[in-house]
C-alpha cells in the first residue's frame, strides 16, 4: 500500500525536511555567501556563525534537491534554482523564506494548526504589537506586503473606473506602495494612506520617491478610529482577511462612516469561490486560522459583514486571479 503512487505523493507533500532546509539556508544567507566566493562549508559556517557539522547536513540535502551542486572537498556551487535564494531586494524569495521575517514567522505558526482546528481560532492570537515594538520586523512585513501590492496595482488601476474619483483613501495601506502606483497610473487622483505610525514613515518616503507626494497625504492611526473624511473612495486591499468577523465589520463601518452617502468603499480580496478553489487562497486561510483569527471570505460573506453599517454591494469585478474587487455604497 505504501508503494502506491498516491501514497508516495502524499508523503512527499507532507514532509517537512526540505521546506525547513530551504528556510534555514535563506535565513543564513548561504546563497549570498557562495555567490560572493565562499564555497567551502567551513567558510560558509564561519560567515553564518553556525556549526559546520550541522550546516554540512543542510547543504548536502540542498544538493540532493538541486538547490546547490556539491563539488569536491565539501565545496558547493549554486544551481539556477539556488541563485533565487540570493538577495534581490525587498519582497524577494530569500526574504519571504527568512525565518526571522514576519511572513515566515506566520508560516511557521502552522505547526499549531491542529490546536487551532480543535477550537476554531488561534491558541494565541498574534496582534500588531510585535511589529510596533520591533522596527526591523515591521519593515520586513511592510516590504513583503509591498511586493504583493505592487503586483496587484496594475489590475486595480485598469480594473476600475477611476474617472469620477478625485480622492482615494487607502485604509491599511502600509508603506504607500499601492497608493503611489495608483496615483502614478491615474494622474488626476489625490490620495491618503492610513496605517500604523511606523509604516506611515515608510509611506512618506515612498510617496516622495515616486514623485507623488504633492498629491498625497498620510494619517498615522488605527483604522478602528474615525478615518479621514473627504475621500470619494475608501480602499481596503488585503485588509479584511486579517481580522475576525467582528473586527472586519468594524473596519467596514469606519469606512462607511467616512464615505458618507456619496462615497464608495472598495474591497480587494482573494475570494473563496464555490467550485473554484485556489491553493493560494486556501493556504492563506489556514495561516490566518493559526495566526490572526481572520479568514478568507466569499463575496456573500463580505456583503453580510458590510450590511450592519448600511453598505450594499453595488458591483463586483474579477481582477488578476485570484483577486476580485467589490464596490460598496450606502444603501
Amino acid at each position: 500500500m505504501a508503494d502506491a503512487p498516491w501514497a508516495s505523493r502524499l508523503l512527499d507533500m507532507a514532509e517537512l525536511t526540505t521546506p525547513m532546509a530551504i528556510r534555514v539556508a535563506a535565513t543564513l544567507r548561504v546563497a549570498d555567501h557562495i555567490l560572493a566566493g565562499t564555497t567551502h562549508v567551513d567558510g560558509i559556517a564561519a560567515l553564518a556563525e553556525v556549526d559546520p557539522g550541522g550546516l554540512i547536513r543542510v547543504l548536502r540535502h540542498l544538493a540532493a534537491i538541486d538547490v546547490l551542486r556539491a563539488t569536491e572537498g565539501n565545496h558547493f556551487e549554486l544551481t539556477d534554482m539556488g541563485k533565487e535564494l540570493c538577495e534581490q531586494g525587498p519582497g524577494d524569495p530569500r526574504s519571504w523564506l527568512d525565518i526571522n521575517t514576519a511572513s515566515s514567522r506566520a508560516d511557521l505558526a502552522l505547526v499549531g494548526l491542529l490546536d487551532a482546528v480543535k477550537i476554531g481560532r488561534p491558541v494565541n492570537t498574534q496582534d500588531w504589537s510585535d511589529l510596533d515594538a520591533d522596527a526591523e520586523l515591521s519593515d520586513s512585513f511592510d516590504e513583503q506586503m509591498a511586493s504583493g501590492a505592487a503586483a496587484k496595482a496594475p489590475a486595480l488601476i485598469e480594473g476600475y473606473d477611476w474617472s469620477t474619483v478625485k480622492h482615494v483613501v487607502d485604509v491599511g495601506g502600509g508603506n504607500g506602495t499601492l497608493l503611489a502606483a495608483l496615483l502614478k497610473g491615474r494622474p488626476h487622483l489625490k490620495g491618503t494612506v492610513v496605517d500604523r505610525p511606523h509604516p506611515i514613515e515608510g509611506a512618506k518616503r515612498k510617496l516622495a520617491a515616486e514623485g507623488v507626494a504633492d498629491r498625497a497625504s498620510t494619517s498615522a492611526q488605527s483604522f478602528f478610529d474615525p478615518l479621514p473624511k473627504g475621500g470619494d473612495v475608501y480602499l481596503l486591499s488585503g485588509v479584511l482577511h486579517d481580522w475576525n468577523d467582528a473586527d472586519a465589520s468594524r473596519i467596514l463601518a469606519r469606512c462607511a462612516e467616512a464615505a458618507g452617502t456619496e462615497g464608495r468603499v472598495l474591497v480587494m480580496e482573494s475570494l473563496v469561490e464555490h467550485g473554484n478553489i485556489e491553493a493560494s487562497t486556501t493556504g492563506m486561510d489556514l495561516m490566518l486560522l493559526v495566526v490572526t483569527g481572520g479568514r478568507a471570505h466569499s463575496a456573500e460573506d463580505l456583503t453580510e459583514l458590510a450590511a450592519p453599517s448600511g453598505l450594499v454591494l453595488k458591483a463586483r469585478s474579477a481582477l488578476e486571479p485570484p483577486h476580485s474587487l467589490l464596490e460598496f455604497t450606502a444603501g
